[in-house]
């Protein structure tokens, strides 16, 4: 089974699963269809993190496929020209060498089974024959408008097409031959390589570019609910979902999740967690240190019935710039089917278990840089938001570094470490809070994952903030209600869920000290979720209804 925003990315993977492929193999082919029909959240210019389950009673493995600085990078020069953060839309110095395409071999070369080619035929065939533009595709692609190198996406007119209309992508499908055909060498240090060093002006060199930017790591992990709750380690902000995860478990959460004191112990949760990230997430943080029960014990002990006021918000160190509204990111899920045939086998004669994959990509702020190579029309990211300008930052801007990063795919084992779930998010800021969410509804509340990921949601935010600057500045951060929470989402996507029982979850939330702001139902900024769950032979999965055009597809 497969999980993703795209339909087409979706059956890509489960065509793979089909033929034989491992779940590793089904999420490359996803990823890769999304790198062509969905670059407005990630690419072949973004950055990579992924899990994968693949024994039972194991660790699940960890990878970290996010981009380092260019060996130019030089954080006083950008504090001379007057920058306080870094630059947001069109400067190199904000694009890490993007890890997405090291990302992907790296899952291949060591759980793949198919061919390579075979896992990225389709997505070089819909960008060679083309792909119908997706209404929230048009929608994000006005920002193009006048943006050099941003072809694939607007007519003879220099306008958008509506949606629907047959996109072509050329040089996105060349690109991708590259990689199948000479692997990470022929992309790094073939045409792509040699327009970043164009383009960067000194940012990259060309060591830079033959550096290996995929990194197995040790995952993190928290008891959560009677399970174990998995997630990838800094320079991501996965240890706010375990330690979210631990400290929620120990509080008295109503199993109806939608219930006002559910909400705000959650939401607590989360904050305790979460308020002082700006200060000790760096690229060589101690991800267990930051989990540790001694550290998060008295976070614990200092949630109660209303507000936790002490040591929260005073935390000024840079992130991101403010006019960054909006990040954009995609996830998917992936689970084959074992066994020692089709569907994910890996070797004839030997049973061997369901391999789980939760992989994220993504192109920090939408379209990334909006900075596109010139060949290959691949927009670039902007990850590099994540570093610091503080003189002195463990986050700094720097040669070679990584900057903090907001990608935090999760997964889930039994207490016998059998893989029970695989979920993740979009959402900046907010993808710990969402997914904290979503293990609540699926672990302690019973609910289904199409009923887990309809459900409304809460998030933390700051007024004026980006999606990335949730921590950062003084005081209490407000609590933002989507829609139709207190509710489980049966309205659908059209916004028509809600109504009293949203208004009581707001009164009663603002009775407890919260500072609420009520949202639109069904809103994006609430994330894009997908959950795969297995129970036994049975798999169940859910494609987030924000999504519009998502599927969770299997057979």
């Amino acid at each position: 089974m497969v999980a993703s925003i795209d339909q087409l990315a979706s059956g890509a993977g489960v065509a793979v699963l089909r033929a034989g492929g491992t779940a590793a193999d089904a999420a490359v082919a996803a990823s890769a269809v999304l790198a062509v029909t969905a670059q407005h959240t990630c690419g072949m210019g973004g950055d990579l993190w992924a899990l994968v389950h693949f024994a039972d009673g194991e660790p699940p493995a960890a990878l970290n496929a996010a981009g380092r600085a260019g060996s130019g990078a030089d954080p006083q020069r950008l504090r001379d020209e007057g920058h306080a953060e870094m630059p947001l839309w069109g400067d190199p110095r904000s694009i890490p060498v993007p890890g997405c395409v090291d990302g992907w071999l790296a899952l291949h070369d060591r759980f793949g089974r198919r061919p390579l080619a075979e896992v990225l035929g389709p997505a070089i065939e819909l960008a060679e024959h083309g792909f119908p533009l997706s209404p929230q595709n048009a929608a994000a692609a006005e920002a193009l408008v006048g943006v050099a190198g941003a072809d694939d996406y607007l007519g003879a007119d220099g306008r958008v097409p509506r949606a629907g209309t047959l996109i072509r992508r050329p040089g996105v499908a060349q690109a991708l031959r590259a990689v199948r055909d000479g692997g990470r060498r022929a992309f790094y240090e073939g045409e792509f390589g040699e327009d970043l060093l164009e383009l960067g002006r000194g940012e990259y060199a060309e060591s830079d570019l033959a550096t290996p930017l995929a990194d197995w790591v040790e995952p993190l992990s928290a008891q959560a609910w009677g399970h174990r709750v998995w997630t990838v380690p800094p320079s991501s902000q996965g240890y706010l979902t375990a330690a979210a995860a631990w400290i929620a478990d120990g509080l008295d959460v109503p199993a109806d999740v939608d219930d006002p004191a559910a909400v705000h112990l959650l939401a607590e949760a989360a904050l305790a967690a979460a308020f002082d990230r700006v200060d000790v997430l760096h690229e060589h943080a101690d991800g267990a240190a930051l989990i540790s029960p001694e550290r998060l014990a008295p976070r614990r002990a200092a949630i109660g019935a209303d507000v936790w006021q002490a040591g929260r918000g005073e935390h000024e160190a840079g992130a991101c710039p403010a006019n960054s509204r909006a990040g954009d990111t995609n996830y998917l899920a992936v689970v084959d089917g074992g066994g020692t045939g089709s569907g994910g086998g890996t070797g004839a004669g030997s049973p061997v278990p369901r391999m789980g994959v939760s992989l994220i990509q993504s192109n920090a702020s939408g379209w990334g840089a909006r900075c596109f190579l010139g060949r290959s029309r691949i927009s670039l990211h902007n990850r590099g938001l994540g570093f610091s300008l503080e003189a002195g930052h463990p986050a700094e801007y720097g040669p070679g570094r990584r900057p903090p990063h907001t990608l935090a795919p999760a997964l889930v084992q039994t207490a016998a470490g059998a893989l029970r779930t695989v979920l993740g998010t979009m959402g900046g800021d907010a993808q710990p809070q969402v997914v904290l969410q979503l293990l609540a509804r699926l672990l302690h509340g019973g609910a289904t994952p199409a009923q887990a990921v309809a459900a409304g949601r809460w998030r933390w935010d700051r007024p004026q903030a980006s999606a990335f600057q949730t921590w950062v500045g003084t005081g209490r951060p407000r609590l933002l209600i989507e829609g139709h929470a207190g509710t489980d989402g049966a309205a659908g996507a059209d916004g028509a869920a809600g109504g009293d029982d949203t208004d009581v979850l707001v009164s009663e939330l603002a009775g407890r000290g919260h500072d609420v702001r009520r949202e639109a139902s069904f809103d994006s900024s609430f994330g894009h979720a997908h959950v795969i769950e297995v129970d036994g032979d049975v798999l169940a999965g859910a494609s987030d209804p924000r999504a519009l055009n998502g599927a969770a597809l299997g057979f």
